[in-house]
């Protein structure tokens, strides 16, 4: 497997606030991996950064061979990498099938020019991202809902529709915040089912999870981040017999 995400000493701080401190974490093509840690340890800032909200203090973060740091979110999802948020961030008024083309428009080819006298090569590019992004709604099993609006979704509707949103930019790399937040064991395990299902496609995933039991079943290896500073990176087999981790965030609880 190739290198796919390279992060490297990663550093950032807000005023005197060390939020994060040297990280290291480094991502094969292919892999599952979940960065677990206390509330305020620093995982959505990793998030943030690599994502381009952030600029970071130091360090640096390769994606496929390229520099992001620097970079905008928008060049960022160009260049393969797209993210959900740990509180829903949908266009709640659009459609299930709107949301989707917004995020689309990312890989649209046409340009101004041609989308404003809508040429044969617009009108085609827009048949094959309809069927597309139809197949991404059936995948989700949302594809009974492309005409309601988001805000009319059930909850674990949105979720995977914000996770559809995210692959219909086409991504090497996907980065989900705590995607199974707020739902019950069923739901978190259709999420954990379809997470599964996205390996199969070729999808490298970077996972923030408070679900202990998800983290544990989907994950290849695990990172643990602890007042900004990684303290720990293993399998789960070896995450969970960790004393440093044990300490810090799991206490006693058993898998």
């Amino acid at each position: 497997m190739a290198l796919l995400l390279d992060i490297n000493k990663l550093t950032k701080r807000f005023g005197g606030l060390v939020a994060v401190a040297d990280v290291d974490i480094k991502i094969q093509e292919g892999e599952i991996i979940s960065v677990i840690g206390p509330n305020g340890a620093g995982k959505t800032t990793v998030f943030n950064m690599v994502t381009g909200f952030y600029r970071p203090d130091h360090g640096s973060i390769r994606f496929d061979g390229q520099e992001l740091s620097g970079l905008r979110p928008h060049e960022i999802t160009r260049a393969g990498i797209a993210r959900t948020f740990q509180n829903i961030r949908l266009f709640p008024g659009m459609t299930a099938m709107e949301n989707l083309i917004v995020a689309r428009q990312c890989r649209a080819r046409g340009g101004l020019a041609g989308a404003t006298l809508r040429t044969s090569f617009v009108k085609q590019e827009e048949m094959t991202d309809q069927k597309k992004l139809l197949g991404l709604l059936e995948f989700f099993n949302l594809h009974g809902n492309q005409n309601l609006k988001a805000s009319a979704l059930a909850y674990g509707e949105q979720r995977r529709l914000e996770i559809a949103r995210a692959l219909a930019t086409d991504p090497k790399l996907l980065l989900l915040d705590e995607p199974t937040a707020g739902m019950n064991p069923r739901e978190s395990e259709t999420i954990m089912e379809l997470i599964s299902r996205l390996r199969k496609l070729a999808i490298t995933i970077l996972l923030i999870e408070h679900n202990l039991n998800v983290v544990m079943e989907i994950s290849e290896r695990i990172a643990v981040l602890d007042h900004g500073v990684k303290i720990a990176e293993g399998t789960p087999k070896e995450i969970q017999t960790n004393e440093s981790v044990i300490k810090a965030y799991l206490g006693d609880t058993v898998f």
